[in-house]
């Protein structure tokens, strides 16, 4: 088992006239090689709990195991977790900081206490595995496209080989195009690595499309934990906490209503298209 979290609270300003608590007794548990896709309202408590994976934040009560050890133990070396549990910011800039690409992307392996060849090494890797091109390594990273600086950012995690890797919505302000480059290829690493994948979106399609398990946040709490079908068929809940399901959820329910025997627990436009197509055969 990868991470645990038992009975895990956080409250921000707590004594204080501006308390609010966070989370609220989370109970949770992810596999080693999971795909899972993160979904709430703003507020609703999602980046606080990804930042209690790797110990960026410290619950206020309960606990937190990493592959079976406590990482509040007072022996248990956090800085060694937060390369083993990347996390990628919703913002690219708040961790692209280095004169160069590739030099922003060594600083990770370096700060491991890798040499100098072995970290350039891993950020020629990572580069490469993103997708960006040699002619740009030194470069600016601020002078790239917004999509650019994302995969930058990504490979500085890569480089120090996490066993889990967390984005915090990655394609915030990418146009289509961009979006589905980078969830293509986080769904191509997940896949070819098996590395634990937590994807942080507001976008109910990406979700139903790449993910195998989904988790609902709500005031703090966990709504709903179960395979994108298992979700959907909550629409209507969803809706009442200012989510939605994906659109092709409202499309094959519309199909049912009129009458026609429409798959409603469809949730990617495959599956519709292949629902639509057995209708007129």
């Amino acid at each position: 088992m990868s991470i645990i979290l038992d009975k895990v609270n956080y409250v921000y300003s707590a004594g204080s006239a501006y308390e609010i608590q966070a989370l609220k007794q989370i109970d949770l548990q992810i596999a080693d090689g999971e795909f899972i896709g993160i979904i709430g309202h703003t507020g609703s408590g999602k980046s606080t709990l990804i930042q209690h994976f790797n110990g960026l934040m410290r619950a206020t009560s309960g606990g937190i195991y990493f592959n079976g050890r406590d990482i509040y133990e007072e022996d248990y070396d956090r800085k060694e977790l937060r390369t083993k549990v990347g996390l990628v910011f919703q913002y690219p800039e708040h961790q692209l900081f280095e004169t160069t690409i590739f030099d922003d992307v060594c600083f990770g392996p370096r700060n491991q206490g890798l040499d100098k060849d072995t970290a350039g090494l891993r950020a020629f890797e990572a580069l490469k595995s993103v997708g960006i091109p040699e002619s740009v390594y030194y470069q600016s990273p601020f002078d790239l496209s917004g999509g650019q600086k994302r995969r930058v950012a990504i490979a500085g995690v890569l480089a120090m080989r996490p066993e889990v890797l967390i984005l915090d919505e990655p394609t915030a302000g990418l146009d289509p195009a961009g979006r589905d480059e980078i969830l293509d290829m986080i769904a191509k690493m997940h896949r070819e690595q098996n590395m634990t994948v937590l994807l942080v979106s507001h976008s109910m399609e990406d979700v139903a499309k790449y993910v195998e398990r989904i988790i609902v946040m709500n005031d703090g709490e966990i709504m709903y934990d179960g395979t994108p079908k298992e979700v959907f068929v909550h629409y209507k809940e969803l809706e009442a906490v200012g989510l939605a399901a994906p659109s092709v959820t409202y499309l094959m329910h519309e199909l049912k209503e009129q009458g026609l025997p429409a798959d409603t627990s469809a949730t990617t436009v495959e599956e519709a298209k292949k629902s639509i197509l057995q209708l007129f055969k």
